[in-house]
This record gives structure tokens, C-alpha cells and sequence, in this order.
């Protein structure tokens, strides 16, 4: 079995850098890899993503990360991204990595995921081509994700890390009138083709928890949703179970 702590939206700054060290610290010695599903910073200055770089390094477990909206907001994200690749957290942005994990090869798929929709409300690839710019965002990124899950097929254990959610199972408790601008279906696509493991996201504050596309289990994993630092999951090759204790 593998331990995954997960977390989503930690928005880290100044502000939070205790709560932030003394979290990662106490997380090395509870699971096997920690997995970070976007929003990794306040506003994405720079400086925020020091204070997160700092409580990863030499964490003596794997990090691995994706960006969200607010790491891009400065339009910074590269430079973030440089920040926690130097202090040893894995930054992917539509790629995939494999870890080996207790005798376990790990792959993980990981893209920011982008907006859309869902039925009912959801953008087509049609009109303006500002509008047809964001729906082609999104194509990127569900072709990455297809990509990287053709590319771990032979792990044991499949993850797919994500920031905005694939489902709308994850969004209940949101305002429908925003669900658009909080995920989109049609990154669901390529996990129900592939079927890995589990899909991890964050990015709805007021979500839920756990969803699911067709039998591939989703979780909300921002902290806001979760109401702790990480949360454990234990994996084993096709199966996943929630701790009661993270």
C-alpha cells in the first residue's frame, strides 16, 4: 500500500508559513509522497512560493505538484515553478512522472486542467476567437492528459493530479452559475477511456469531497473542502482507501 497525502489550495504566503512548515514536517513522517493539486500560492508572487519551497526541501518523501489560477495570476508561473523544482518538488504541467514506491511503480498525470463547463452550461468551440482560444486551452489539456495516462499504462498505480475539477460530482455546494469557470467535463474524457486509479483536484472551496467518473474515483482535496492540512489516502495496485485519520 502506498500513503498519499493530498492537498489542494494551500495558498501559501508570509501569513501561513508556520501552519505551512509545521504541516509538511509533521505530513514527512505520515505518508510515502505528497501530491499538491494547484494553488500552491496566495497570488503567485515569487516570494509566496519560497515559503512553500522552503517546508519541501530535503522533506525526504517525493512532492509533486501542478499550478492553478492563482500561481498564475502575476504571470509568474514559470518562475514559480523554477522556485519549487529547485527545492525538489516535481512541477508537472501536462506531463507525467513514475515513482517508485515500496517495491510500486507510481505514475502520475499531471495538468492544470482548465474551464468549460458542464451540461447545461458549458463553452463551445464556436464564435469569438477569444472565446474559441479558452476552448482550445482546454483541448491542450485534455490531449495531455490522454497523453500521460498512455504513458504511465504500465504503473501499478495511476494517478491523475489535476487543479480544476473533471467532474460536477466535486462541485455541489458551489453556485451553479460558476461551475463553468470551476472545471470542465470534457477533461473527464481521457480518464474514462484509461481508468487510472484515482483523480485528485482542488480549486472549489465549497465543493465536495468525493465524486466519480464512471468506476474512477474523483476527490476534491482543496482544504477548505477536506478541513485539514493533507489528507491520506491508501492506495493499493487498483484500489484506493480513505483514511479516517491525516
Amino acid at each position: 500500500m502506498i500513503r498519499i497525502a493530498a492537498a489542494g489550495d494551500v495558498h501559501a504566503s508570509e501569513l501561513t508559513h508556520d501552519r505551512i512548515e509545521e504541516s509538511f514536517t509533521r505530513v514527512g513522517s505520515e505518508a510515502d509522497i505528497v501530491l499538491l493539486a494547484g494553488d500552491l500560492t496566495a497570488h503567485g508572487d515569487p516570494n509566496q512560493a519560497r515559503v512553500l519551497a522552503e517546508a519541501c526541501r530535503d522533506l525526504g518523501i517525493p512532492v509533486c505538484a501542478v499550478l492553478g489560477n492563482h500561481d498564475l495570476h502575476e504571470g509568474k508561473g514559470e518562475e514559480v515553478a523554477a522556485i519549487l523544482s529547485a527545492a525538489g518538488v516535481d512541477v508537472l504541467d501536462r506531463d507525467s512522472t513514475v515513482y517508485e514506491l515500496n517495491g510500486m511503480e507510481v505514475g502520475v498525470v499531471g495538468a492544470k486542467g482548465f474551464i468549460g463547463g458542464f451540461p447545461g452550461s458549458a463553452l463551445p468551440d464556436f464564435g469569438e476567437p477569444l472565446l474559441r482560444r479558452v476552448y482550445a486551452e482546454t483541448t491542450e489539456e485534455v490531449d495531455a492528459i490522454s497523453r500521460g495516462l498512455q504513458e504511465i499504462g504500465y504503473c501499478e498505480l495511476r494517478i491523475v493530479l489535476l487543479h480544476y475539477a473533471p467532474t460536477a460530482d466535486t462541485l455541489q455546494g458551489e453556485p451553479e452559475g460558476i461551475w463553468t469557470y470551476l472545471g470542465c467535463d470534457r477533461l473527464a474524457v481521457p480518464i474514462a477511456e484509461y481508468r487510472p486509479d484515482v483523480v485528485l483536484h482542488g480549486h472549489a472551496h465549497a465543493g465536495t469531497f468525493e465524486g466519480a467518473i464512471g468506476p474512477v474515483p474523483v476527490y476534491n482535496v482543496a482544504v477548505h473542502v477536506t478541513g485539514r492540512d493533507f489528507y491520506v489516502f491508501e492506495l493499493g495496485p487498483h484500489e484506493v482507501e480513505v483514511e479516517t485519520v491525516a
